[in-house]
């Protein structure tokens, strides 16, 4: 083994002959395509960890063994980095003393590689905590800029740029003594260095501190954007790249300064989508994205649009380097197997939140069938994607004025003999579908049509084009009389479901899932011959399109809801489903959708589902106890077992809440069987984030309300603002428990108000967990008014404001009937502020009945109370809107 030869000073450490071969040799043997071999290697490496100078041997070989060759060299840095990131706090005080002094003796190594490695080294280290540690890093690297030498000056450039990345944070505060005062202007001195390497790095560094509008930026904003100007034409497409992500970005914090020179900046931008770079053209088009987010956009691209949607329009086109990586000349290909690497991992979404918001990594609101995403195997973000999806936004601003400019060029695309040419129209016409569909209606009764026809065109990237753009219009299609558009573009859907090539059949599988969601009801004639489709692409598809397959279903499901329940339907579905069902192992990720797919299924189906629903429960039961199990014992011994994957539980957890919903009574026997109570009150205490999942569940059963109860102190706990996908649950799970338990939550009250009200008062309060926070205490003033009414003035004003925004559903319902009840009961904790609660009444679009009456009661009372002179001056402060609203909806 490596013998440590450790002496006082590091600079007198020299390696042993017989360990530094060894060490060699390693590195030789891990760049081996045998996988047998670098698990050896990986053994190896991990034993020599043991040894406290295994990491001067490493950063020796990479900074000083000049005779090695440079990427076993590399190699060596690389395994090192890996170590300072897993063991550095455990590098005795030498070891780590000697490995940064020899990175800055070695940033400017003469190999572009091996500055490189060196430049991650040090980043890793500054990142680990190290930049307080290693005071004159910094400086140094400063310094190394002035060098004379290229290599010098180059590697220093490539490190700050990687600690600007990683660090930006910490270089922004105080901790540090505020460095960047000094870099940012050194950074815009190599603005105009000769080197467009260098330049790059340049801006590279100075982009880092656009987002967080750092102080020590936007001090100098004027002579960086003089700067910007000056390279916008620059030779190097690096360079023109990191200018363009530069624009991009300051359009978001500093619309002031570039709106004097908007037009020029416009100018420059149209030719920069056009640069013969992608990666130029593609940082550019972000341009359009970014502006259309910005109130200005009209005002100052209405005069551009007729030169910039022709530019978007082309860049929508495939180029031929995505044909070839898309393999559009293999139009059959239904029979070879999926790369297991192409299906991407999948995010559960939980069906029972009411509000799962961000922090939580479940997309809220978007629907993912929408999205511009055509074609997944390119590079996830591309030039086609980027335009087609400007080229939504910018419909969703100009609406129908884009259509001037578009539909010119959609005649030509449309019809034009050149398949791309003609898919890429396809495209254009889904992507503008959203925003232009008021004056699209006119041409749609020839266009769907013609789409139609499109979608057994004989390339396949055209058929799986025409199923999103369909898509697009489902609503427009399903609103006509069935047999005009609807019944016809069912029909040919079906056949492209079970197409011979699989990007169509999962384009296909994607639209019918929308048309679904649209038709609803509509479909219901047409069941047996949907069901007689989906069941025969069972047997057809290969791993990736049945994930797609199982979403059709349980859309269908959940859109001719009881309509499934008739016995021949069920003899089509189940059979297939099970048998899936059976086949995969419970460790299986391809139990997700499926758990959700029988989710919806069985909330359909009702009784239909009874014959299947013993196994299923029991399964679910299993899987949650399996990973709490795993979960336990991971907590307990963190090293020797693994993290459980949360999700099989979640996943689980929900379609149990589907059996509850659709079996009733029925699920009473089973759950009374089992130990399923226990097991949710273990997931509360094992993994905070299962808190909603266990209570939506509890809601559903709903068995007795005592277990409920005991959930309280526990959420309680739960109530911290800083985790705010923990607090966000918590919170939704009170306001729902109140709901079920009506007044007897009252002994509960105490326990969570002071914390609810303290969370709605707090600053910078994510607007979600401000929602929920306003929903939950409207729940616990509804149902104990006389616990909660009293504290009214507290949190009258956050409440108001925090609700006005949400739409009209159920939660909005009882929170707002909560906080009517609570002022008939207090009224003097409304007055000083009841501007805003007339505010938060007008956001209602269609209260119910009742609620409408007990506005009414409200305002009418107030204003009475304060008689008609009173209430003019005090209705005169109101915005125009207001007024008009509630003179118009509640005669006040």
């Amino acid at each position: 083994h490596v013998c440590s030869r450790f002496t006082k000073m590091e600079c007198e450490w020299k390696p042993d002959e017989q360990g530094l071969t060894q060490i060699l040799q390693l590195l030789k043997e891990s760049q081996s395509p045998d996988t047998s071999m670098q698990r050896s290697v990986q053994q190896r490496l991990e034993q020599l960890n043991q040894f406290p100078d295994f990491n001067n041997y490493l950063i020796f070989v990479l900074t000083k063994l000049k005779s090695e060759d440079e990427p076993t060299r590399s190699l060596s840095g690389l395994i090192l980095k890996n170590n300072v990131k897993a063991h550095y706090q455990n590098f005795p005080n030498g070891v780590s003393e000697f490995i940064k002094s020899e990175c800055l003796q070695n940033i400017g190594d003469s190999s572009p590689l091996i500055r490189a490695t060196v430049g991650i080294l040090i980043t890793t280290i500054a990142s680990k905590g190290e930049l307080q540690n290693w005071p004159d890093l910094l400086p140094k690297l400063c310094q190394l800029l002035d060098s004379e030498d290229y290599n010098t000056c180059e590697g220093a450039f490539g490190a700050l740029q990687k600690i600007c990345e990683d660090s930006a944070e910490i270089l922004d505060s105080d901790m540090l003594d505020r460095p960047l005062n000094i870099m940012i202007p050194k950074f815009l001195q190599f603005f105009k260095h000769n080197s467009p390497k260098i330049r790059s790095h340049a801006i590279a560094c100075v982009n880092q501190f656009i987002i967080s509008r750092t102080q020590a930026l936007m001090l100098h904003i004027d002579p960086f954007i003089e700067n910007l100007f000056a390279l916008a034409t620059d030779e190097e497409p690096e360079v023109r790249k990191n200018v363009c992500r530069a624009l991009v970005m300051l359009l978001e914090v500093r619309l002031d300064r570039l709106l004097p020179h908007m037009h020029n900046i416009i100018e420059y931008m149209l030719l920069r989508t056009q640069d013969h770079d992608e990666n130029v053209a593609l940082e550019a088009c972000e341009f359009w994205l970014t502006l259309a987010e910005q109130p200005v956009c009209k005002e100052v691209l209405c005069g551009h649009l007729s030169q910039l949607i022709p530019v978007l329009v082309n860049g929508m086109k495939y180029s031929e380097i995505d044909i070839i990586l898309l393999k559009g000349d293999i139009e059959e290909d239904e029979a070879i197997p999926d790369n297991e690497q192409d299906i991407r991992p999948r995010f559960h979404r939980s069906r029972t939140v009411a509000q799962q918001h961000e922090g939580d990594g479940i997309e809220d609101e978007e629907d993912e069938d929408d999205e511009l995403d055509d074609d997944d195997t390119i590079s996830d973000w591309n030039l086609r994607k980027c335009s087609a999806a400007a080229l939504d936004v910018l419909a969703n601003v100009f609406r129908d004025d884009l259509l001037l400019p578009i539909l010119p060029l959609l005649k030509e695309l449309l019809f034009h003999p050149e398949w791309v040419i003609k898919e890429s129209g396809i495209l254009v016409l889904g992507a503008i579908a959203e925003g232009c569909m008021q004056g699209m209606i006119p041409y749609l009764p020839e266009l769907i049509p013609h789409l139609i026809q499109c979608l057994s065109d004989k390339k396949a990237l055209v058929r799986s084009i025409t199923c999103w753009t369909l898509s697009r219009y489902a609503h427009w299609v399903v609103s006509q009389p069935p047999d005009t558009y609807l019944k016809p573009l069912m029909t040919e859907l079906l056949k492209r479901i079970l197409d011979s090539n699989k990007r169509v059949q999962e384009a296909a599988c994607s639209a019918f899932a929308t048309l679904e969601e649209e038709a609803c009801t509509e479909l219901v004639p047409y069941l047996a011959f949907i069901l007689d489709t989906l069941v025969f692409a069972f047997s057809k598809y290969q791993h990736k399109n049945l994930l797609i397959l199982y979403d059709a279903i349980g859309t269908l499901a959940d859109s001719v809801g009881h309509h499934l329940n008739k016995p021949e339907f069920i003899q089509m579905l189940m059979p297939p489903l099970i048998q899936k069902w059976n086949q995969l192992k419970d460790e299986d990720k391809d139990l997700f959708p499926l758990l959700e797919c029988l989710s919806s299924v069985a909330t359909a189906l009702q009784s239909g589902f009874l014959p299947y629903c013993e196994p299923v429960y029991q399964r679910c039961v299993n899987l949650v106890q399996k990973t709490l199990a795993q979960a336990m014992l991971h907590h307990s011994q963190p090293d020797q077992y693994e993290s459980p994957d949360k999700d099989f539980m979640i996943v689980a957890l929900d379609l149990l809440s589907g059996l509850a919903e659709g079996l009733g009574g029925t699920i009473e026997q089973l759950v009374a069987r089992s130990n399923i109570l226990t097991l949710m009150y273990q997931c509360m205490q094992v993994n905070r984030s299962l808190v909603f999942c266990s209570l939506s569940l509890s809601l559903s059963l709903s068995l007795a309300l005592s277990p409920l109860a005991d959930f309280m102190p526990i959420l309680g706990t739960n109530l911290n603002p800083e985790l705010i996908s923990v607090c966000n649950n918590a919170t939704w799970a009170i306001g729902e428990i109140s709901i079920q338990m009506g007044p007897e939550m009252q002994p509960y009250v105490a326990m969570v108000l002071h914390q609810l009200v303290e969370i709605i008062n707090r600053p910078n309060t994510p607007k979600t967990l401000l929602e929920n926070t306003a929903i939950t205490i409207g729940r616990l003033g509804y149902v104990c008014p006389q616990e909660v009414a009293p504290m009214l003035q507290q949190f009258i004003r956050p409440w108001c404001t925090s609700l006005r925004n949400i739409r009209d559903n159920e939660e909005k319902d009882s929170a707002f009937r909560g906080i009517c009840t609570m002022i008939s009961v207090n009224p003097g904790g409304v007055v000083q502020d009841f501007i805003f609660f007339c505010d938060a009444v007008a956001s209602w679009i269609n209260p119910k009945d009742d609620l409408r009456d007990m506005f009414c009661k409200i305002l009418h009372g107030f204003k009475n109370q304060v008689g008609e002179e009173n209430w003019r001056r005090f209705s005169d402060q109101f915005p125009m809107p207001l007024k008009e609203r509630l003179a118009t909806f509640y005669g006040v």
